[in-house]
């Protein structure tokens, strides 16, 4: 597992094996969650799921990316980080230790 951040800025994820793929679950904030599922193939664009109202997608899917190039194999992130109230600072807090996960991959 690699962190990033800290107090209720702290984010983290976690790699799984399952056969010669990986899954990613990225976890954080006041109150984990998942709020989104992003796919990545080497050579083929990412595909997103997003749940109703969240917008995790957009951290997920450069740890996604990061992976896939760094592994050259299917991944699957997964996961989404919250804070109750978060004013834009905030989320712009979250957003720079989910790309510094992004270079610790």
């Amino acid at each position: 597992m690699i962190t990033s951040g800290r107090g209720k800025y702290t984010v983290w994820l976690q790699r799984h094996h399952i056969g010669d793929d990986l899954v990613f679950i990225l976890s954080g904030g006041e109150r984990p969650h998942i709020g989104s599922v992003v796919i990545a193939e080497p050579r083929k664009k990412p595909r997103t799921v997003r749940l109703h109202g969240h917008y995790d997608d957009i951290v997920l899917q450069p740890l996604a990316e990061a992976a896939c190039k760094k592994y050259k194999k299917k991944i699957v992130v997964i996961g989404g980080v919250h804070i109750d109230n978060a004013t834009k600072k905030e989320i712009d807090v979250l957003v720079e230790n989910c790309k510094r996960l992004a270079k610790k991959i």
